[in-house]
């Protein structure tokens, strides 16, 4: 057995279940998990016994009567009870994220040359050097498994928001081999809560880093959840002063390593910085019995001057924006006397985010038809790395911006322009949109008010009021627009220029995007495109991608695109037959080079419909989906025109489905050609055209 997962049951019973699932997960089968009582008996170490009844990988080891009791002591006991090569000790409240397993099994393995193991830093007590930072060194995994292994980790809090888990020493996201742990009479400190891990984190990190078997995993494999109401470890008070003893205890231990020192300030320092931890009144006390350089008063001082310095740092550029703000906006109001240039359009996609969608194939077919109607790209800053070579932009906010905006008769755009600009009599505003619309949008959106949370519903009407014309890709397009964005704009039932590409491409140019890509010749190409949630944040696939392309076989690839909010990357993902796509610049080309779509409730299964490739519906969470948002076609029904293809609602369905073919069985295909009916009729590769000779052609209005 590999790894013996210690987690502690006390005062988690509301996280428990989901700790336990995230460990269960984990389709390899090398592991246990023994769960362990961390106090008096509660409802998270029932929870516990649940699952160890039916599932034989689970073990409940309760205290015995008159032993210690609290988490160092359970950690302990666990250990003792361990039969894997490897401990991992976890909180109740902690997960173990899809995939982690089976990348820790792979690193540990003595049969990877090709991924040798690095030595992390040699501070301990600072974060780990980002990978590509780290010189290769010579592979020690056949000589010598590491003894520590760290694993990447996170945090997330009762909103849901991500964020990078802090470099302090912590059990969590360390990997001791067992017999190391034994050798060395490695043990939790049972007096020092809730700082018991300070002793036996470092001292393994001290030994295995002098004996070159400390090593790093460069995966986030372990998140901690955050409570709103805190935990043990967190709430204000003096037990807080344990953390002082416990290096105390480290440097008597380690006979005076001087890596304990660095590490020890570094820690008390947070510890005295962190107003969760040390309340107001025991911070002169803190600092004093920590043996912290000069006197308290001082620090005080010093850490109120740096405040202040920051505060007026924040103070001095806001004060600069807003003079640069109104600066701009007097040149804009300014510049809207000029007259209109008739031979300026300005565009814009997914608010300012670059080239793409249908502006994007408006602006190549109008630079072909009306080549005298100069185009000009809006883009944020930060988004400025995405523009293609000469191609024409201007930056948000900046004075090239507001000038454009003020004297361009034409603008494109499928979401809206930054900045509240005024449309001028003469402008023509062309909202192309970016999608069909399956979630609720517009006004249909008012009666979901966790959703809607500071939306304005005014601003969207005046948004509407600018629009000369509405595209649309089907009728049901345009009565949802109709309905949901009420105003006099006329209507364009002329398709998506942005799938006219699905009409013109040629085989060899789907080939040599497969190509691009690194995708060798006779695979069969998956396209898993999930669309975001509003109720939950982040990008966390509810689907083991790499145990997918595995039980499937070599003839499958997964290419995974994460929905454009979640940035540019759809985290770290394991395999070599899955591929991040997120950051590649033209979903269509994906589309091109795709077999089939494997999607949720993305509006992107409308667009690949023209192609007439199976999709699969992966909707694992309907129900919740419709409740939070609210939808326009139920995709689970069957009914033809509603689902697109076969369905899934687990990842034993979705697998099912891939490996029997019913994914393109002939059931499936008679539902994609009702889907293509309803959904693609105006779609024929001819859209741009028809859009540019309607809107440019025509002149201003």
């Amino acid at each position: 057995m590999l790894v013996s997962v210690v987690m502690t049951a006390h005062r988690v019973q509301g996280y428990l279940r989901a700790a336990v699932e995230s460990v269960l997960g984990q389709c390899d089968g090398g592991w246990e998990l023994i769960a362990v009582g961390a106090g008096p008996p509660d409802g998270g170490l029932a929870v516990a016994r649940e699952f160890a009844e039916r599932d034989p990988r689970v073990r409940v080891v309760t205290e015995r009567a008159g032993s210690p009791r609290g988490p160092a002591a359970a950690r302990n006991a666990g250990a003792a009870e361990a039969r894997g090569a490897y401990l991992l000790f976890l909180d109740g409240d902690d997960l173990l994220l899809p995939g982690a397993v089976r990348e820790i099994t792979a690193r540990l393995s003595p049969q990877r040359p090709s991924s040798p193991v690095r030595p992390a830093p040699e501070r301990p007590d600072g974060p780990t050097t980002p990978a590509e930072e780290r010189p290769e060194t010579p592979s020690r995994a056949h000589a010598a498994p590491p003894d520590v292994l760290r694993l990447g980790h996170d945090r997330v809090d009762w909103w849901g928001r991500t964020e990078p888990g802090d470099a302090l020493p912590a059990a969590r996201n360390q990997l001791f081999r067992r017999a190391f742990w034994a050798a060395h009479g490695l043990a939790f400190t049972e007096d020092e809560a809730p700082y018991d891990d300070v002793v036996p984190v470092h001292r393994a990190a001290f030994l295995a880093s002098d004996a070159g078997t400390l090593a790093t995993l460069d995966r986030v494999c372990v998140r901690h959840r955050l409570r709103r109401t805190g935990t043990f470890a967190t709430e204000p008070g003096r037990r807080h002063f344990a953390v002082i003893g416990a290096y105390h205890r480290l440097a008597a231990e380690t006979g005076g390593d001087p890596r304990v020192l660095p590490a020890r300030t570094a820690h008390l320092r947070a510890v005295l910085d962190d107003p969760g931890r040390i309340a107001p009144g025991d911070r002169a006390a803190f600092f004093r019995e920590a043996g912290l350089p000069g006197r308290y008063a001082a620090h005080r001082a010093k850490e109120a001057a740096r405040v202040r310095r920051a505060r007026a740092r924040t103070a001095l550029l806001a004060a600069r924006r807003t003079l640069r703000a109104r600066a701009m906006r007097a040149a804009y109001r300014a510049d809207l006397h000029r007259p209109l240039d008739p031979c300026l359009a300005v565009y814009g996609a997914y608010w300012n985010r670059g080239v793409a969608c249908n502006p994007a194939a408006v602006y190549e077919k109008a630079r072909e038809l009306v080549p005298h109607i100069r185009g000009v790209w809006v883009v944020s800053s930060r988004h400025r790395d995405r523009m293609p070579p000469g191609v024409p932009y201007v930056i948000e906010g900046s004075r090239a911006y507001w000038r454009t905006m003020a004297t361009a008769t034409y603008l494109v755009n499928n979401s809206s322009f930054p900045g509240g600009f005024t449309k001028r009599p003469g402008q023509v505003y062309l909202q192309t949109h970016h999608g069909t619309p399956l979630k609720t949008m517009g006004l249909d959106q008012h009666p979901y008010p966790a959703l809607t949370n500071g939306v304005s519903f005014e601003r969207i009407v005046a948004h509407t009021d600018q629009w000369d014309f509405s595209l649309s890709a089907n009728p049901h397009t345009t009565e949802v627009w109709d309905r949901v964005y009420p105003s006099s704009y006329e209507h364009l039932p002329l398709g998506y220029p942005r799938n006219d590409v699905f009409f013109t491409a040629t085989p060899e140019r789907s080939e040599r995007i497969r190509a691009a890509l690194g995708i060798a010749p006779g695979r069969t190409v998956l396209l898993y495109a999930p669309t975001h949630r509003d109720y939950r944040r982040g990008f966390l696939p509810r689907l083991d991608l790499e145990r997918l392309t595995r039980e499937l076989g070599e003839e499958f690839v997964v290419l995974v695109r994460a929905h454009y909010f979640y940035g540019r990357s759809a985290g770290q993902l394991a395999g070599d037959r899955v591929v991040d796509v997120t950051a590649y610049p033209r979903t269509e080309e994906l589309c091109l080079a795709a077999d089939a779509l494997i999607t949720d409730y993305s509006s992107l299964m409308f667009d690949y419909a023209c192609l007439d490739r199976p999709i699969i519906t992966y909707a694992p969470d309907w129900e919740a989906y419709r409740a939070a948002r609210g939808t326009y076609v139920d995709l689970l029904s069957g009914r033809p025109g509603d689902t697109p293809g076969a369905v899934a609602t687990t990842e034993d369905g979705l697998r099912e489905v891939l490996r029997t073919g019913a994914w393109r069985s002939p059931g499936a295909d008679e539902l994609r050609a009702a889907f293509r009916r309803r959904f693609c009729p105006y779609d024929d590769g001819r859209a741009a055209e028809r859009v540019v000779r309607r809107v440019f052609a025509a002149g201003p209005a």
